[in-house]
């Protein structure tokens, strides 16, 4: 199976979070429409406080390891473009320790998204070498944390 159809993606519940509420179903860039999904879902646990934040982190991060292996394994294919749990979560670990604010929310978003798709080592080598859920999640995991870092970097030196 190459992707997974729409009606397949709203009628389960893995798939439907696998594939990002649906914006793993894009035509053009599914991992950037991933990350849009995951914005607004930053302000909304902003709003909601550090302790929900960092829960539902940590929840997200554990249970994406499964969503995007099962969904993966249905298709028989080892990291679908369509499968963009990985990038939300991505997202929120690049945002740890911002400012709430568009700039950091937009800086956050280029950095992470230019992390995740140039791909540095030690990016590459996960992307290449590591399999299944651990594999799909781990890529992004790392690309986060370079971009948080250099963005938490950025914030301290420059006073921003």
């Amino acid at each position: 199976m190459s992707n997974l159809t729409a009606r397949q993606v709203f009628t389960h519940p893995i798939h439907f979070l696998a594939y990002g509420f649906g914006a793993g179903l894009s035509p053009k860039a599914p991992g950037t429409m991933g990350t849009v999904v995951a914005v607004p879902l930053y302000a909304l646990l902003m709003y909601a406080g550090s302790e929900a934040y960092l829960s539902f982190l940590a929840a997200a991060l554990v249970a994406g390891v499964f969503i995007c292996g099962y969904t993966a394994g249905v298709m028989g294919i080892d990291d679908p473009k369509g499968v963009v749990w990985d990038e939300i979560v991505g997202y929120l670990i690049t945002m740890l320790g911002l400012p709430f604010n568009w700039v950091w929310m937009v800086g956050g978003f280029l950095l992470f998204r230019l992390f995740d798709i140039w791909k540095p080592w030690p990016i590459r080598w996960v992307d290449r070498r590591i399999q299944g859920g651990v594999g799909i999640m781990l890529d992004d995991v790392i690309a986060a944390f370079f971009a948080c870092i250099l963005l938490n970097l950025g914030a301290h030196f420059f006073k921003l």
